[in-house]
């Protein structure tokens, strides 16, 4: 039967013009739709998006499910997939991937990812393979791979990293000492020149002196 521009009946074994279908045919699946105020009983092939498919001796229903940000799923507690913007890991869904695991996105589901142990303490301050003759230098932490990834596309976190640091020994023993600033040879040759005038104009003095 049909009731208005819909056949709203479609695949029921019994059908009224206000409820829709209250009994579906064998095979089919009976989804109660509502519209605002209105609920009408629909038989379909297959559940709409957030319900799956429960069968029972008395009748196919679709039951809603019960998981959070959910597009379909296998069982009330089951997602098969998730939401836009939501991972799938272990029939729940996510906005991130937990610990230990990594994100895939073309598929939208967290797999096993690369595990790696706990940094090691800072290494010794150097630059140039040295430990001595500069200020500044650069001191390195690594961690080892503890588990690698199941899938090759996943990559491991970082397991070396370096940071400035300052070096507890500023001049090498035994090393050339560095020459004095510019500014101080600047002053030193000044105080030179400026002796050695005064001491040429002493003796232009005593020469005058002694030629007259």
């Amino acid at each position: 039967a049909s009731y208005g521009p819909n056949p709203i009946c479609k695949g029921c074994l019994s059908c009224s013009k206000d409820n829709g279908c209250i009994r579906c045919q064998h095979k089919l699946f009976f989804f109660l739709r509502r519209e605002g105020m209105r609920q009408y009983g629909e038989c379909l092939h297959s559940c709409p998006s957030g319900y799956y498919g429960l069968r029972t001796p008395d009748m196919n229903r679709c039951s809603r499910c019960r998981i959070e940000n959910c597009d379909s799923c296998f069982s009330r507690d089951f997602c098969t997939k998730c939401k836009t913007g939501f991972y799938s890991h272990r029939g729940r869904c996510f906005r991130g991937c937990p610990p230990g695991f990594a994100a895939l996105e073309g598929l939208m589901e967290c797999v096993e990812g690369c595990e790696v142990g706990q940094w090691s303490e800072w290494g010794t301050c150097s630059r140039n393979n040295k430990t001595c003759g500069f200020k500044w230098g650069l001191e390195t932490r690594t961690r080892q791979i503890v588990k690698k990834p199941a899938k090759d596309t996943i990559p491991c976190p970082t397991i070396a990293e370096s940071r400035r640091c300052k070096m507890a020994v500023r001049h090498c023993p035994g090393g050339k000492r560095r020459r004095p600033a510019k500014t101080k040879d600047k002053k030193k040759k000044k105080k030179n020149l400026m002796e050695r005038a005064q001491k040429q104009h002493s003796i232009f003095l005593a020469t005058d002196k002694t030629s007259q």
